[in-house]
């Protein structure tokens, strides 16, 4: 097997593991499999089930009869709970209700009479993948651990269409490899008994969003205040973002409310005109036994730093290492206090607000409440009359409009009203992207259309579900960086209970251009101070990023002066030289470096983390 860098090596919060059903052929595979620092995790035939890394603190199992149970991850259920839960199944299909009825974010396995069930999280945080080593189909959270056991090349079709600016569903799902398959996030991977047939099985679906914000914000309330619960109640320190904003607050007060010691942590901006520090400060005021640690804000790495030195284990490029150090800069002075763990905020942009392309099925089911709205955010985003109308005129099944994309990848960045209010941000590619690499993601997104169906028929439904997906993509990579740094991260809002519990609530009532998160403030009424919840902006950072592309300059340059995107012929090497040494050109505005950056980084660290030859051209 392809020998792994040392930072595979786990700590609480970043467990990792592949899975095998109660057959000797399975066992010899599994064997395969193993490395100095692997946990053994056997059926109760002595074969090994689950094998790889992970803290006691991660993983609950249990054993009754004929059926095995294992949680790993954030879950509030002890061993006997589980073991009742365990004497209980009869039916692999009976796992949806259980998976369905626990708090916290957490891999689900069951074994029972041979089979095995295996399933990550709705919200696509932690994930399924799986491949066929010798005729045994194994099962894995990550994709890479397959991909070194079959000794695969990434595919350089799929660096191709991580080109894309974004990558739209279903091709962000797709692993890096060929011959390694994804379960989608709403499903179950059921291998039968004979170690070999597969199938996936819906085990999630969306709630309908038919909840009145008053009846819905108390059960969001409930599920936030649960998921911040399952982390804090064996008391200990942890420590908590806390930028001012809803969300962060949010957070930072449902923990002051536990048994743990909170230590909360404030980056203000580089700005003058950021504000977090203010409203950070009115949050602290009603927090008397929280600690405050406000960082120096000219210390806080800027974007773009440190791209050259990323060396972590990751399986798929992601544009989180443009903030890498951003995220981790503060975690050693959080570890000095004591913290072991790190509560953030991220999600509450996801869950707590809305898409306004809900107001397109809106405008034709209640057209006059619909066009007040579209009036007030006409104003509130600026957007044309003229290009507001076309987007709301457009009824283009998803299908169409992912097919359609591939003829416009080298047009200009739509308007922002297209994309609020269409099934999303169509795909772009930019100048220094080489045709072979524009051929390669037409093929793939033409492929895609011929049988994609959108995460939901309401489009706005789907922007919501796909936003938590491309969302959740950057923080499972994230949480990993931060185990790896001692001290693991966790983001409550990103919780399959919490998710539900605001996709239950009307977006009508969800987003409006009138209040700012109407929902969230009215599911913490009580529990955060007033004066907090009157925020109604938050800080964009842009400073951060314009000043990185500048100071880190050199950075970029060398980046691209040995490409490995260059040397498949996906990106003219001499085009992103130029740009590297004008960090303030227009054509850097708006992200538009970050997934080939992501794509670079991920290629240069290959050699660090695998054996396997480089991928060829497309």
């Amino acid at each position: 097997m392809t020998e792994l860098h040392e930072s595979a090596g786990t700590g609480p919060g970043d467990a990792h593991f592949a899975v095998f059903t109660d057959r000797e052929d399975a066992a010899a595979v599994a064997r395969s499999f193993s490395r100095p620092g692997t946990r053994i995790l056997e059926h109760a035939s002595g074969r090994p089930w689950l094998v790889g890394q992970w803290h006691d603190q991660d993983i609950v199992t249990a054993r009754a009869g004929h059926a095995a149970l294992a949680v790993i991850g954030c879950c509030p259920i002890n061993a006997a709970e589980l073991e009742g839960h365990a004497g209980r199944l009869r039916d692999l299909a009976e796992a949806d209700a259980l998976a369905r009825s626990l708090p916290g974010s957490f891999h689900l396995v069951a074994a029972l009479g041979g089979q095995l069930r295996v399933q990550g999280t709705a919200s696509g945080l932690r994930l399924v993948f799986h491949t066929s080593v010798d005729g045994v189909r194994v099962a894995a959270s990550r994709a890479d651990v397959l991909a070194a056991a079959l000794g695969a090349e990434p595919d350089a079709e799929q660096v191709a269409v991580r080109l894309l600016w974004p990558v739209p569903q279903p091709l962000a799902e797709a692993p890096m490899w060929r011959g390694v398959t994804a379960v989608s996030p709403q499903d179950a991977l059921i291998v039968a008994a004979d170690g070999r047939t597969v199938r996936h099985s819906r085990w999630w679906t969306p709630p309908e969003p038919v909840r009145t914000l008053a009846a819905g914000a108390p059960l969001v309330r409930e599920a936030l205040s649960e998921a911040v619960g399952a982390r804090t109640r064996q008391g200990g320190v942890v420590s908590c973002d806390l930028s001012g904003g809803l969300d962060s607050t949010s957070i930072c007060f449902l923990a002051d409310r536990s048994p743990a010691r909170v230590v909360a942590s404030t980056w203000p901006g580089r700005d003058p005109a950021d504000t977090d520090l203010f409203w950070a400060e009115q949050a602290i005021r009603s927090l008397p036994d929280v600690e405050h640690v406000v960082h120096d804000a000219d210390a806080s790495p800027l974007v773009y730093d440190d791209l050259l030195g990323i060396d972590d284990l990751l399986d798929e490029p992601t544009i989180g290492v443009m903030d890498r150090s951003r995220v981790l800069h503060h975690l050693p002075a959080m570890a000095e206090r004591g913290s072991r763990l790190h509560l953030t905020g991220i999600g509450g942009d996801h869950v707590a607000w809305c898409s306004e392309a809900y107001y397109h099925r809106l405008l034709r089911t209640r057209p006059l409440f619909a066009l007040r709205q579209l009036r007030g955010f006409k104003a509130l985003w600026q957007w044309p009359l003229g290009a507001t109308a076309r987007a709301l005129a457009d009824s283009r099944p998803y299908s169409t409009w992912l097919a359609d994309a591939r003829c416009h990848l080298r047009d200009p960045l739509p308007a922002t009203v297209a994309t609020s209010l269409g099934w999303g941000m169509p795909p772009r590619l930019f100048d220094w992207v080489t045709p072979d690499a524009e051929r390669a993601a037409r093929r793939a997104l033409n492929e895609a259309a011929e049988s994609a169906s959108p995460l939901h028929p309401d489009r706005g439904l789907h922007a919501d579900l796909e936003q938590i997906l491309s969302c959740t993509r950057i923080i499972r990579q994230w949480d990993r960086m931060a185990a790896r740094a001692g001290v693991p991260m966790a983001s409550p809002f990103l919780d399959d209970r919490v998710i539900e519990a605001c996709l239950a609530v009307r977006p009508s009532e969800r987003v409006t251009p009138w209040q700012y998160k109407p929902l969230l403030s009215a599911a913490m009424h009580g529990i955060v101070p007033d004066a907090c919840l009157r925020r109604s902006n938050k800080a964009a950072a842009s400073m951060d990023a314009s000043n990185g592309l500048r100071e880190h300059r050199a950075d970029l340059l060398a980046l691209w002066e040995d490409s490995r995107l260059e040397r498949l012929g996906l990106v003219d090497g001499k085009a992103l030289r130029r740009l590297a040494e004008r960090p303030a050109t227009p054509e850097l505005r708006h992200a538009t470096l970050y997934s080939t950056i992501a794509a670079e980084v991920w290629l240069r660290g290959l050699p660090r983390t695998t054996k396997s030859a480089a991928p060829t051209s497309p």
